[in-house]
């Protein structure tokens, strides 16, 4: 009977709006639902596809790079058997040394403090340890953009006295050392770091003078710049050391150690000042033309609006010239100063250590290399921190 039979329900239909949304679906939003069935790739297999792609993608980058696998079978393992296993580390017999298959840092175990500190007297050598790391705590400081306050501006005076004071000695019961006896790390930290710090404004000003409308303050700084581009450094050096003190009153001197550091500014002044200038001319015309149209001074506009593009976009530059000057320190050897080149190679006048100088040059290229190296990576990080505005989406 009818009546017995059970109901039927209707079919499922969708609405006309349910329709258009899922007709409306994008393909690619589709796609891009990961299946049940999909799993992250493994270590081994996003391995082997940067492999392919980034060394052996074609047939000279396969070539390539077999080559370089050779030289790195053929180089690693003598270096790490003469630097490590074979090395004698702590025991100061130069005859053992030279018995030895690797290499001799016993030699770098005896004469460390005098690499480092030079002829500074040795039991005052905690005055130059105090000094650096006070310094290099600083350093590590003013990189550090939380700490970019006003107080850091307070910090290096007061920091730089107390280095002063450390190293010189002669107040609150420390005994005075003359520069003369200054050498090694500390004295090539001072150079560079003053070096660096002074020279920084004053190139500042020579790329604005440069670039100035007054004839005057322009011939005045192109005639510095190009003088002292167009000789090098060690004439610099030695013209502050021999020449200078020819032009002086009888009976009157000036400090060895400042004449090397005021020569040092006046030459990596000049280099900066061009670096300055190359950003200034990558600033565009129409930021000049909108701080002018706001009705902004000379020196508002340079110093709001120009000058900050302009050391942006000249930090490469910059800084390749601060590294170029920490190296080129090691030149005041010519008016008798021995920085940390000197020392290392001082220390092998002891005729039993004598025969190990690749160890000394050795440690003194992995300071340098530090040093360089981080001032190179620091660069980069602030390139980034200042290039968030210009990244593209």
């Amino acid at each position: 009977m009818s009546g017995d039979q059970p109901q039927q329900e209707p079919p499922f239909e969708e609405t006309p709006d349910e329709i258009f949304a899922r007709e409306e679906e994008p393909v690619e939003a589709i796609a891009a639902q990961p299946s049940p069935q999909q799993q992250a790739p493994g270590l081994l297999r996003v391995l082997t596809g940067w492999a392919r792609e980034n060394l052996f993608s074609s047939a000279g980058n396969t070539l390539l790079t077999l080559l370089c696998l050779w030289l790195l079978w053929v180089a690693v393992p003598p270096f790490v058997q003469w630097a490590f296993t074979g090395a004698i580390w702590s025991t100061a017999d130069p005859a053992l040394c030279r018995t030895a298959e690797g290499a001799c840092w016993a030699f770098i175990h005896d004469k460390y403090r005098f690499i480092f500190f030079g002829l500074y007297p040795y039991t005052e050598q905690w005055r130059p340890v105090l000094a650096m790391a006070l310094f290099i705590v600083l350093i590590a400081i003013s990189c550090y953009p939380p700490f970019w306050r006003w107080w850091l501006a307070l910090a290096w005076p007061l920091v730089l006295i107390s280095c002063a004071v450390l190293m010189w000695g002669g107040v609150l019961g420390l005994t005075f050392v003359p520069t003369d006896a200054w050498g090694g790390l500390p004295l090539t930290l001072i150079l560079a770091a003053v070096g660096m710090i002074g020279s920084f404004p004053m190139a500042i000003l020579l790329a604005l003078g440069r670039r100035s409308e007054l004839p005057a303050i322009r011939a005045v700084c192109v005639g510095f710049i190009e003088f002292v581009r167009g000789v090098p450094l060690i004439s610099v050096l030695f013209m502050a050391s021999v020449m200078f003190p020819l032009f002086l009153p009888e009976g009157v001197t000036v400090n060895k150690l400042l004449r090397a550091q005021v020569g040092i500014i006046l030459f990596t002044a000049a280099y900066l000042a061009e670096a300055v200038r190359g950003g200034l001319q990558a600033v565009p015309r129409g930021q000049y033309e909108a701080a002018d149209a706001l009705g902004l001074g000379y020196w508002q506009k340079t110093g709001l609006i120009v000058l900050p593009q302009a050391l942006k976009v000249a930090i490469p530059p910059l800084v390749n010239q601060f590294i170029s000057m920490f190296k080129d320190t090691s030149l005041v050897i010519i008016i008798g100063l021995f920085d940390l080149l000197t020392t290392a190679k001082t220390a092998l006048a002891d005729p039993q250590w004598r025969p190990f100088f690749i160890e000394s040059y050795a440690f003194v290229a992995l300071i340098y290399w530090s040093f360089c190296f981080f001032m190179s990576r620091y660069s980069l990080f602030i390139e980034r921190r200042l290039a968030v505005g210009h990244k593209r989406a």
